[in-house]
């Protein structure tokens, strides 16, 4: 009956150990991600993700994120306490939308350096007809 209960104590702690770590997971990932300039839409954990055959210490997860310049990414993430995050398999699953007045802006800027370019080149011609 001793044996049961110091078995069953074992897998409690073993179980408790495992959702801390689980929390300071998240909570490393979330750091990384947000001081790149990035936001966490979701984090799981994977168990069998990619490079978990022989893993011992490293906890994979699966993580959606949005970047800095607003693209939604997928990717898997390896973390433990001591080695840091590391992503795999990072790839863009939607780009962000540029907006009308981003393109507005871009377009008035060239018009802006195209109409300054004609003006110097007339300035050019007409120092050549002097000349």
């Amino acid at each position: 009956m001793i044996v049961f209960f110091i078995f069953l104590a074992f897998v409690v702690f073993a179980i408790m150990i495992r959702l801390l770590a689980g929390g300071v997971d998240h909570d490393r990932v979330r750091q990384y991600i947000e001081e790149c300039g990035g936001k966490v839409l979701n984090l799981n954990w994977e168990p069998f993700g990619p490079g978990w055959f022989g893993e011992k210490s490293d906890r994979i997860y699966c993580v959606n994120y949005i970047d800095k310049d607003g693209n939604e990414h997928e990717t898997h993430c390896k973390t433990s306490m001591w080695t840091g995050v590391y992503f795999t398999k990072d790839q863009i699953v939607k780009h962000a939308e540029k907006s009308a007045s981003d393109s507005t802006s871009k377009q008035s800027l060239l018009e802006a350096e195209n109409q300054q370019l004609k003006e110097e080149l007339e300035r050019f011609k007409r120092q050549q007809s002097q000349g």
